[in-house]
């Protein structure tokens, strides 16, 4: 019975999808609405509540506002690339009839069935929180500081749950770094 009280939190690795594939399943999709939510979610690492609740007034050029996250914070911001952010405001216009308007009104299982069907069209698997670790991993393995993964990109208050997003290192993936490193 102790044993059962006292064990070891088991440790779970997820797979982490390559860049490529990710960029697949985001060019593959054609209906902008659902391109644009893949794409904060991959790019931006939001977590997908956020950006069902994003509204016009949320867009700030490359920055935007998350009220009331999961942190419990009053607000917290999240950075995207530029022409995503030109993308989303573009979409917003188009959709919003104000700027307190959520931009995606949709539920929150429309929103897992459409991550999960843009999987499919490239053959793997794909949960919306995949492209979220994506965007952590990505940017971890293309020389972003740790702090900045943390911080930032995931928005946590502490790097061990950070690190229990980044994917394994691979054998060969390690050499190359180490190669990179040193030569």
């Amino acid at each position: 019975m102790m044993k059962k009280l006292f064990k070891a939190p088991k440790i779970t690795h997820w797979n982490i999808i390559e860049k490529e594939t990710i960029d697949e399943v985001i060019f593959r999709t054609m209906q902008p609405r659902n391109r644009l939510m893949l794409e904060l979610m991959a790019r931006g690492g939001m977590r997908i509540g956020e950006v069902l609740k994003l509204t016009m007034n949320d867009i700030h050029d490359q920055k935007l506002i998350l009220r009331d996250p999961k942190s419990g914070r009053e607000y917290e911001y999240v950075f995207i690339p530029v022409k995503v952010a030109e993308r989303l405001r573009e979409y917003a216009k188009s959709v919003c009839k104000s700027p307190d308007e959520r931009i995606f009104p949709i539920s929150y299982e429309a929103a897992r069935i459409m991550v999960i069907k843009a999987g499919q069209a490239v053959g793997i698997h794909l949960r919306p929180h995949d492209l979220r670790r994506h965007s952590a991993t990505f940017a971890s393995r293309s020389g972003v500081p740790i702090e900045i993964v943390s911080k930032i990109i995931l928005r946590h208050s502490n790097l061990s749950a950070t690190q229990r997003y980044l994917g394994k290192i691979t054998d060969t993936e390690a050499v190359k770094w180490i190669e990179n490193l040193y030569n």
